[in-house]
């Protein structure tokens, strides 16, 4: 198994924040998600990998042994009883030198790179086998399973629970409102079973938000387009704006001009996880102009423009 880095697939440095490695996380699932890469083999790869590396560097346990163990960081906890037993033994009286009595020391990531020896094969020599297999008798971790899950912005406006059958198995899960499209949750137990008694392995659920046709998603505020009739935007009025929560009034001020931006407070996208926040709505206006004048409403246009020359 060679060494994945997981900090270098998420372009972050090994000092990175949660914070950072969030943003990053996000980004690159957007940039390579596979709704916006059809049929495209690599960007699925890298996906996958994304997804992987955020998986184990958002985790702070997870984070600190792939730190401290790198590529064999799953086998941290059996290594560290090991070595424990190992200078139990040698306290007892074992010669030194023995083979693991008399072993110490901490393996990082970078320590091995790419070489594929090191760690691993001190887990070779220690377990009778590789640290990928399970040997004969041994307890085995079920297998991590991945799957995506297709939410519209208006069910991921809410929260609600879904039904999912995985391996003939329904599953009953809440997903809570403000869920971002690329994102990852995890059911543990359910992935693939053990084996010997060994404990089931976790689910990966990746969240898939296709664009409305209505609202664009930035964060937690949604950006929208209203068409305004000329009379409204020249003399101010009430116009009627679709939310997500429904319908609501604004009021145009007169004279207002095309492609003007009224942002409405706390009625975007619900924030994840923080029952009650908001982001904002920005409402664009696009300015109608009438169409299929009568010769009338020409005259009057008229009248108007000679009023403008006159005043200018």
């Amino acid at each position: 198994m060679d060494f994945i880095d997981y900090y270098k697939i998420l372009g972050v440095n090994k000092n990175a924040t949660q914070d950072e490695i969030r943003a990053a996380y996000r980004k690159l699932a957007r940039k390579h998600h596979p709704d916006l890469n059809p049929n495209d083999k690599e960007a699925n790869k890298k996906f996958q990998q994304v997804n992987e590396a955020n998986e184990v560097l958002s985790d702070p346990e997870k984070r600190k042994k792939y730190d401290q163990y790198g590529k064999d960081w799953q086998h941290a906890e059996a290594f560290e009883k090991a070595q424990q037993a190992g200078r139990g033994r040698r306290t007892r009286g074992s010669s030194p030198g023995g083979g693991f009595e008399g072993f110490s020391g901490s393996f990082g990531g970078s320590d091995f790179g790419d070489e594929g020896g090191g760690f691993s094969e001190f887990f070779e020599s220690l377990f009778g086998r590789s640290s990928g297999n399970t040997g004969s008798g041994r307890s085995r971790r079920g297998q991590d399973l991945y799957a995506e899950f297709q939410l519209s912005l208006q069910d991921a406006y809410r929260t609600h629970q879904q039904v999912l059958t995985v391996n003939g198995k329904n599953i009953r899960i809440t997903i809570p409102a403000g869920v971002e499209n690329g994102q990852q949750i995890k059911l543990k137990g359910h992935g693939g079973p053990g084996g010997n008694n060994g404990t089931a392995g976790d689910l990966y659920i990746t969240f898939i938000i296709p664009q409305d046709a209505r609202f664009r998603r930035e964060g937690n505020d949604l950006h929208t387009r209203v068409q305004v009739d000329l009379y409204t935007a020249v003399l101010g009025g009430d116009i009627t704006v679709d939310t997500l929560a429904g319908k609501i009034k604004l009021k145009v001020k007169p004279e207002t001009q095309n492609n003007t931006v009224m942002r409405i407070k706390g009625k975007g996208f619900p924030v994840y996880k923080m029952e009650g926040e908001y982001g904002d709505l920005y409402v664009t206006l696009d300015i109608r102009l009438p169409e299929h004048l009568s010769e009338k409403e020409k005259s009057l246009w008229k009248e108007l423009a000679k009023l403008a020359e006159n005043k200018g």
